[in-house]
Formats: C-alpha cells, sequence, structure tokens
C-alpha cells in the first residue's frame, strides 16, 4: 500500500515548509499541495520543497477531494498546513487500514501554553470515546473507497466531522497512537473555554440541520 499525503493551503507561507518536510519524513509516498489561490509564497515554497501542487476554487472540502483525485497512492491522510506528521506515520496508516476503513492521530499542540495541554487531553479523550478523529487530527483512508463514497461533503464547515460521523457508519474506524503536532493558535486567540463552547455549539446546530453557510460564519465570527 502506498499513501499520499495531501495538504489543503490559502496563504500558508509561514508554515507549509514545515508541513511537508514532516510528510516526506513520516514516509509517505506523494505529497500534494492543494491550493486555493494564494497570493504569497505558498505555492513556490511548496513546489521548491517537491510537493505537487494543484491549483482550483478555494474552499477546503474541494480542495482536499482535487488533490485526492489527484493521487496515485492507494491511501490519503489529509493534513492541515499547520499540522507535522509524526516519523513513522505511513507504515501506521498502511497497518490501521488492513482491518479499519477510516482512522485519524492522537494530537499534540505545539504550543507551550497550559490552557493548551487541558485542550489536548480533551480531544483526546473524545476522540479515544467516539472513534471519529477531526481535521486536525490528520484523517485517513483508502483512495478508492473514499471518492467511491463521494469524498469530503463540499460545504464551507464541518466536512471533516461529516466525513468522520460517515466513515464511521460503513465500518469499523482506529485512532492510531502516534500524536500529530498541530497550532493551537485558535485556542490562543479566544480562549480554551470560549473555543470549546463556540465548536460545540457549531456542532450542535449542525447536527439538528443548521446550514453551514451560516454555521462557517459563527466559526470566522
Amino acid at each position: 500500500m502506498s499513501v499520499a499525503a495531501v495538504i489543503p493551503t490559502l496563504n500558508e507561507e509561514a508554515c507549509i515548509a514545515k508541513a511537508i518536510d514532516a510528510a516526506r519524513a513520516s514516509g509517505v509516498d506523494e505529497v500534494i499541495v492543494a491550493d486555493g489561490g494564494s497570493t504569497d509564497a505558498t505555492i513556490a515554497i511548496a513546489e521548491a520543497r517537491g510537493a505537487r501542487v494543484i491549483t482550483g476554487e478555494r474552499m477546503r472540502a474541494r480542495q482536499l477531494n482535487r488533490g485526492a483525485q489527484a493521487a496515485s497512492a492507494s491511501a490519503i491522510v489529509f493534513v492541515h498546513a499547520d499540522t507535522l506528521l509524526p516519523l513513522g506515520a505511513a507504515r501506521a496508516i498502511e497497518d490501521a487500514l488492513r482491518s479499519h476503513v477510516f482512522g485519524g492521530f492522537r494530537l499534540k499542540f505545539a504550543e507551550s501554553d497550559p490552557q493548551l495541554r487541558v485542550a489536548e487531553t480533551m480531544i483526546n479523550l473524545r476522540t479515544a470515546l467516539t472513534k471519529s478523529p477531526w481535521g486536525d487530527q490528520a484523517q485517513f483512508i483508502a483512495r478508492k473507497p473514499f471518492l467511491a463514497k463521494g469524498g469530503f461533503r463540499e460545504i464551507p464547515i464541518m466536512e471533516d466531522y461529516e466525513l468522520a460521523v460517515r466513515m464511521k457508519r460503513s465500518g469499523p474506524t482506529v485512532i492510531v497512537p502516534l500524536h500529530v503536532i498541530t497550532s493551537g493558535r485558535r485556542f490562543l486567540e479566544k480562549g480554551l473555554w470560549k473555543t470549546a463552547a463556540i465548536n460545540w455549539r457549531i456542532i450542535t446546530q449542525y447536527r439538528l440541520g443548521g446550514d453551514p453557510e451560516a454555521l462557517a460564519k459563527i466559526y470566522r465570527g
């Protein structure tokens, strides 16, 4: 089994090089950067790092789908531009997908702030209980079933949550006991409890049939 890392970007020049380097070091066979119209040096940096760059309409879900369609590997791991895959991630994905349909990783935040230790503990506990990793936990899946099942739902927010719930209904899911390292900038900017409250408000409204466009405005606001 081969693994492709698909990284969606929009003006991520500050972190894309590290994300690509970590993906390469993790053992993946190809790195695809799915750009949504960056106006900074993101594309130039990605190309210089040896990634294949796919450009097109912005919206993370659409960018992720384009990247998966362009990949030649048999499995895909979706990696946020501010997230670093751990060493051995590709092998762990290959092993996991022999008996599971979908999975993700445990999470650590890059920053040392104490409130982030609380946040990552909460996230990892939630994921251990639900077996439904979200986008910042580097979701992975075999490419053909992913495309056959329609890929990500092309909505402006909650595409990662929707995929996790849908895949859990289709077969066994797994959380690999390795940690991705990601940025806690949103928690630091808005505060731990405010961020958690916003997230769960959006999840609740989404499950009740809320409009993703309206929910995206709440998230950004």
